[in-house]
């Protein structure tokens, strides 16, 4: 469910942490945790969940968290590439989330994510590109490899009928609008 200020107090209370603090403090746990990978996985994943959530998306810019997604979809530990990608698939329907990942280099890294081995960060990259896709970058997603890897997709329903469905609504809005 979506959260508006007055849904925010009553879940908090009035001595409740204010949601800037709290995801403040979970930037801040992760940036200062270096070899608990376990840790860093899990508070990815927390951020990742508040990213759905258009109430949280001013905080989550304001402290660089589409910038952390971004960074941990370059890791080489799956975890942090699932919901790090998680994390960007939740709020890059956004149109200014959608500025600041394209602007942090996040399409390719998105494009690589279509081979991950991890089936949800598949189904994260192509719903991510279903969203970021537009008239300014078009030219950089639709690539024939790409077009290519979303086709098979498509048709792999005995495979994954959800990498199925969502190559399909992908083919539907991008390569009919450039027919």
């Amino acid at each position: 469910m979506f959260t508006n200020e007055r849904r925010q107090e009553e879940r908090t209370g009035k001595s409740g942490t204010p949601r800037l603090q709290y995801l403040q403090e979970l930037v801040s746990q992760f940036q200062n945790t270096t070899d608990d990978e376990e840790t860093k996985e899990k508070i990815v994943a927390n951020l990742a969940n508040f990213a759905y959530d258009p109430y949280n998306y001013t905080f989550l810019r304001q402290l660089n968290v589409l910038e952390l997604f971004v960074d941990c979809i370059t890791e080489p530990n799956e975890k942090l590439v699932e919901f790090g990608l998680g994390g960007i698939c939740n709020c890059c329907a956004d149109p200014a989330n959608a500025v600041i990942i394209t602007q942090c280099g996040g399409i390719p890294l998105v494009i690589q994510c279509l081979s991950s081995p991890v089936r949800n960060t598949v189904n994260y990259a192509i719903g991510s590109l279903y969203y970021l896709c537009n008239a300014s970058n078009k030219g950089e997603i639709m690539k024939p490899e790409v077009v290519d890897v979303m086709k098979r997709y498509a048709a792999a329903e005995e495979v994954s009928v959800s990498f199925s469905n969502l190559a399909k609504a992908f083919l539907d809005k991008h390569v009919s609008e450039t027919a």
